[in-house]
């Protein structure tokens, strides 16, 4: 892959590290500092108190637009690293690749499935054992069968009685 970025991309990618960092902030309490050393010598005026709000907001209306765009990038590069993730191992479901588009109901709905997943899970002494909901009935179907049988051969089982001399 190439690695060029147009010049906005490069200045949101510096703009992003910068603002998020050690010195931006000190940088910002400083300048709140600094303005309200200032107060009384411009007697808190109300100009004085125009400079902090438009600062304040053209700043805080500039981030808003960076801090989307930051996170926009990280949750796509999320989304892809977990699509490579699942296209590469054969035991997932490859229809959970790019369901980031599917509508708020399809995701409830999935997401529904997950927990009844995760309720049959818990059942298991093992909780790598199931890979889908699917596996995870039959598996729970087989184990409580299983179960039922043990039991069951028990209550027929002889009980043997060992005399002490």
């Amino acid at each position: 892959m190439t690695n060029k970025k147009n010049p906005i991309e490069r200045f949101a990618n510096w703009a992003t590290t910068a603002t998020g960092s050690s010195a931006a902030f000190i940088i910002a309490a400083a300048t709140v500092l600094i303005w309200a050393v200032t107060g009384p010598v411009f007697h808190y005026s109300e100009t004085w108190q125009l400079i902090i709000n438009t600062g304040t907001t053209i700043i805080t209306f500039l981030m808003v637009f960076l801090i989307q765009k930051s996170q926009n990038k990280d949750s796509k590069a999320i989304h892809l690293k977990l699509n490579e993730i699942i296209a590469s191992h054969e035991g997932t479901s490859n229809r959970m690749v790019d369901i980031e588009n599917l509508t708020e109901d399809e995701l409830d709905h999935i997401h529904k499935f997950y927990s009844r997943l995760s309720v049959l899970a818990e059942k298991e002494d093992d909780i790598t054992c199931t890979h889908s909901i699917d596996a995870a009935d039959e598996n729970q179907s087989r184990k409580s069968s299983l179960y039922k049988k043990a039991k069951v051969n028990e209550t027929k089982k002889p009980v043997k009685v060992i005399a002490h001399s």
